[in-house]
């Protein structure tokens, strides 16, 4: 997926299966396919969303990027280094490049130090700042950054409210100056007015500091107001990926419509006819053959549950696996749900 612009991340092909326990009686072993084969790309200063239904792999490609889990197959390009194959021992100085933002504030401080000694320590571990007091003036200009006072660094993470202890956990991946954030539902948490808070201040922080985000979530009202441009996974794999604009106004995979038509919109101008998919995700232990959407897609045809399709640029940065809409893209006209009436969708067993 060639870009205007030099990636500062690129994902190819990335695998992560996880294996079940072997069956008592014999037989063959099977697997989690989490992640099997995601391909996208960050560049430098731009937000990308990843948004899908819960357990389509989302947060494992997050953990993926970061090296908390190693891939089985694929290669991830940061910044010229392939985290995929890096050795444990090289690891620290790519932590510098690239945070996280993880989805449970209250998790992921530590309840015991204080705010300033949380801060503190990430750069005392990166050998940032001079000495003590150094550390300390930076401390203080995080906290500010984020909206918090100078006060706050004597107080421990249960002394402040679920945004608050978010904000804390966006200054703490600030400390180190990162390239890029990796943001693992970071508000899905949160009350929905403190969601609008740090998603404003993220977007600030980004503009500010010249960041790079991936931002993960399912809450696509929250995607398309961060996002340049967004990458919808569904059972392990990505199925539409472009520019916010296309995927919200033009959407290309059904699965995609499928969403955005679920997602409530508080502006009756811009209601969706709802389309409501019939049956269940199916198990990513045995995903369908094929375009693993074809068991709910309300526009399969034949072909879908035998071809495996790939994505396929239908406009500039605009890629879909589709077999019907890029096909119909490529003769000049894009069938609707209407447009391809079908018998219900057999149901796995």
């Amino acid at each position: 997926m060639t870009q205007a612009r030099q990636p500062l991340l690129s994902v190819t092909h990335l695998k992560r299966h996880f294996p079940l326990a072997t069956p008592l009686l014999g037989g063959p072993r099977r697997a989690v396919q989490a992640v099997d084969g995601v391909s996208f790309d960050v560049l430098t200063g731009e937000t990308l969303g990843l948004v899908g239904e819960s357990g389509c792999g989302k947060s494992t490609t997050a953990r993926l990027l970061l090296g908390l889990i190693r891939p089985d197959a694929g290669s991830i390009l940061f910044d010229g280094v392939d985290l995929a194959t890096l050795e444990r021992a090289r690891w620290k100085p790519i932590r510098r490049k690239l945070q996280m933002i993880f989805q449970d504030p209250s998790a992921s401080l530590n309840p015991r130090m204080t705010v300033g000694a949380i801060l503190s320590e990430v750069m005392q571990i990166h050998g940032l700042g001079a000495n003590s007091q150094a550390r300390q003036a930076r401390v203080i200009e995080l906290l500010e950054q984020v909206g918090l006072k100078a006060e706050h660094s004597t107080r421990y993470p249960h002394q402040f409210s679920g945004g608050q202890r978010q904000r804390i956990g966006i200054a703490r991946a600030l400390a180190v100056e990162p390239r890029l954030i990796v943001c693992d539902e970071p508000v899905s948490a949160l009350d929905v007015s403190v969601q609008a808070q740090i998603v404003n201040l993220l977007e600030d922080l980004r503009a500010r500091l010249g960041l790079s985000l991936l931002f993960v979530a399912h809450d696509l009202s929250v995607v398309e107001h961060l996002s340049d441009r967004v990458a919808v996974m569904y059972l392990g794999r990505i199925v539409e990926i472009g520019p916010t604009q296309a995927i919200y106004g033009s959407p290309a995979h059904p699965y995609t419509e499928a969403l955005l038509d679920a997602a409530p919109v508080a502006d009756p101008e811009r209601r969706r006819q709802r389309t409501l998919l019939q049956g269940d995700v199916p198990s990513p232990v045995d995903p369908p053959k094929g375009c693993r959407f074809h068991t709910r897609c309300p526009m399969r045809q034949p072909e879908c549950s035998v071809i495996e399709q790939t994505l396929e640029e239908i406009a500039p940065n605009h890629w879909v696996a589709c077999h019907v809409r890029a096909g119909a893209r490529r003769a000049g006209s894009l069938p609707s749900f209407e447009s391809h009436p079908v018998d219900p969708a057999p149901q796995p067993v």
